[in-house]
């Protein structure tokens, strides 16, 4: 089986979108699949390219125990559509700015990742509400959807 690519992308790629890569690195790893992904994290925005990550994801995986690394805030390319099987935006806004940059989703492969948890709202920006405990939450319960359904399709 080939690695299952997933992008997460947020607005400025230094938040919600790297909280989520780490997140579900971690998930990945502890239940002994880092072999079967390739899991990144990308913006729609040139605002916060080359940074990285807020110290408020930061001091909020740091305190739940996941794991980082350094890494580099980087802007979603037309390239990324063809490397990537999923493609899961924080929110509606992400949505139309993918849509803006890779212009169409014929292959289906852009989600918000609260719809893998049976909503349909967005995920808050903590750069605006600086509540990074809520936006964990809304990613965690996002994520476990999220694998719960790759779980079920893949069948591991």
């Amino acid at each position: 089986m080939k690695k299952i690519n997933v992008l997460f992308i947020c607005h400025g790629n230094i938040c919600r979108s790297p909280m989520a890569e780490f997140m579900f690195v971690d998930m990945v790893n502890k239940k002994g699949l880092s072999d079967k992904f390739y899991i990144d994290s990308c913006s729609t925005s040139r605002e916060q390219i080359g940074e990285d990550t807020h110290y408020g994801t930061r001091r909020k995986l740091n305190e739940m125990g996941v794991p980082m690394y350094p890494r580099a805030a980087r802007q979603l390319t037309k390239a990324d559509y063809k490397k990537y099987d999923y493609i899961i935006a924080m929110d509606d806004l992400n949505i139309r700015n993918i849509k803006r940059i890779i212009s169409d989703d014929p292959e289906g492969k852009i989600y918000t990742l609260l719809q893998f948890a049976g909503l349909s709202r967005g995920i808050a920006d903590p750069w605006y509400t600086g509540n990074f405990d809520e936006t964990y939450d809304d990613i965690s319960l996002g994520l476990d959807g999220f694998m719960k359904y790759l779980e079920e399709k893949y069948k591991f």
